[in-house]
Order: C-alpha cells, then sequence, then structure tokens
C-alpha cells in the first residue's frame, strides 16, 4: 500500500474562546494542497515486530511518538493486525502550521482500514483521529471544510480554487503554538472566514484574518516581510497558515519563484 499524505492551509482562523479542557475553539476553514509525504506499509514476513523506516525530513523523538504509531495502536485496540514495515519520506515541513504530521496519522488510519478490510466508517475513523490531534480529523474525508470547536467539528464547504496559483514559503523559525495561544485575547465579536470567503477572493485582504499572526510577526518580522512580499508581487490574497511558521500567496497566474528563495523553502503548486 502506497500514500501519499498531503498538507493543508488555514483560510482565515479566528481564536473564539477558551474552553474547560484547556483547548481553544476556533473557526477556519482547511483547504487541502498538493505538497505531499509519501508513505508506504507492507506486511513484516518476520512477522516478529513492526519495522518504521524514515528518509528525507528528520522527524524529531521516538518512533512511538509517531502519529502513524499511535494510529496503528489504536486500530490494534479492534482488530487483529500483523507486524508491518512502514516507510515514511517526509517532505512536509514539520511545525509549519501545515498538518504534515496529522495528515501521516490520518492517511495511515485510512490506509490500514482499507488493506485489511476493517469496514470503518469515516465518523468511527474521525472520532479516533480525534485521539490524534485537533486537525487529524479533517484528513479523512480530505476536502474543504469549515472547522469548528477544536477543529474536529467539519463541514464540508463548496470552495473552488482550481486554476489559482500557490506559492508557499517555508522558514526556519519555529513559532510555539502554546505561547501563540496565551498571547490571544478570545474574540467573540468575530467575522466567520466563511462569511468572508463567498466574497471575491480581492476582498479578501483585510477582512480574512489569521489571529496568531500579531504575535508571530511581533516575535518574528521576517514573517510579515514575507507576506508583504508575496502582496507585492501579485498575490490576491496571503497569510500565514495555522499557528505558523509557512506564509502563502495565492496568485492569478505564475510569478518567477526566484525572488522568494531568499526567505527559505520556496514551492509552487496550481491548486
Amino acid at each position: 500500500m502506497i500514500l501519499f499524505p498531503n498538507a493543508k492551509i488555514n483560510l482565515g482562523l479566528e481564536i473564539l474562546r477558551k474552553r474547560p479542557d484547556g483547548f481553544h475553539d476556533i473557526d477556519s476553514v482547511f483547504y487541502p494542497i498538493p505538497l505531499c509525504d509519501a508513505l508506504e506499509v507492507v506486511v513484516n514476513p518476520d512477522s516478529s515486530k513492526d519495522q518504521w523506516h524514515y528518509s528525507g525530513m528528520t522527524i524529531p523523538g521516538r518512533n512511538s511518538d509517531n502519529l502513524c504509531a499511535k494510529a496503528l495502536n489504536l486500530l490494534r485496540e479492534r482488530a487483529k493486525i500483523p507486524k508491518l514495515n512502514s516507510f515514511l519520506h517526509k517532505v512536509i515541513p514539520m511545525g509549519a502550521g501545515l498538518g504534515g504530521g496529522s495528515a501521516d496519522g490520518s492517511f495511515y488510519l485510512k490506509g490500514l482500514n482499507d488493506m485489511f478490510k476493517l469496514d470503518l466508517s469515516d465518523s468511527e475513523m474521525e472520532e479516533m483521529a480525534l485521539s490524534l490531534g485537533s486537525d487529524c480529523p479533517f484528513f479523512i474525508k480530505n476536502v474543504s471544510a469549515r472547522a469548528l470547536s477544536r477543529g474536529e467539528d467539519l463541514t464540508p464547504i463548496d470552495l473552488d480554487l482550481k486554476g489559482r496559483k500557490l506559492i508557499l514559503i517555508c522558514t526556519d523559525i519555529h513559532v510555539s503554538t502554546k505561547k501563540a495561544y496565551s498571547t490571544i485575547v478570545p474574540d467573540e465579536s468575530w467575522v466567520s472566514p466563511t462569511e468572508v470567503l463567498k466574497k471575491p477572493i480581492d476582498q479578501w485582504r483585510g477582512n480574512l484574518r489569521n489571529r496568531f499572526e500579531e504575535y508571530a510577526f511581533e516575535k518574528h518580522p521576517q514573517l510579515a516581510e514575507i507576506k508583504e512580499e508575496l502582496y507585492k508581487t501579485g498575490a490576491l490574497y496571503a497569510s500565514m497558515s495555522g499557528s505558523g511558521s509557512a506564509i502563502y500567496g495565492i496568485f492569478e497566474d505564475a510569478r518567477d519563484m526566484s525572488r522568494y528563495s531568499k526567505f527559505g523553502a520556496t514551492y509552487f503548486f496550481e491548486l
């Protein structure tokens, strides 16, 4: 089995209130983008233990901390699954607000469900995915959706950016999600991103906001510089994704990518 877990971007991100469980209620739109890891899973003929193999970007921590390993443990609570060889080639930058680790764990769940004919429904897998992380359920259906609550209350929306061009810039800057949340005063007078997204894209600027940008840009001015550069070079809309630090711009047509390379790893996609 070979899978290609993809990243997502946030189109708007409002922080509404702090919850009794310590998490925050959000209002955002998650949109899948074609930046993908590669994940292969085969039955281990040795059958004595699971084996994990990694390539591409370095993944910190122990194998047992990987969301794929945690997903496998969840499935083994429900079904007998043999020992596996799993190969993960990491392309999606980590700690960038793109959901790469979450995508890996959720795609692993979906893939093993198909591979071993476990007949789990999407809703069952979404419930399992939530125990892996707040944005993991999104990657089960993997379609543009409004995300409420912790990010797991998902409503698919009709948003078509087909034909637009996306430039994604990933620096080596790390933005602490915990610290970013601690600086935000919840705002219940927000305008839902879904309402802004009904307007033409040239009206999103100034109306579709990511509440984490204020903290991230003050702490790391280079991120604000990247966003401004995207606008200067013709972006219809530009924003930080999630709690950062990836910055993206949506364009009508292609741009000279060389001018952005000074900021960090730069990716170009047609949506």
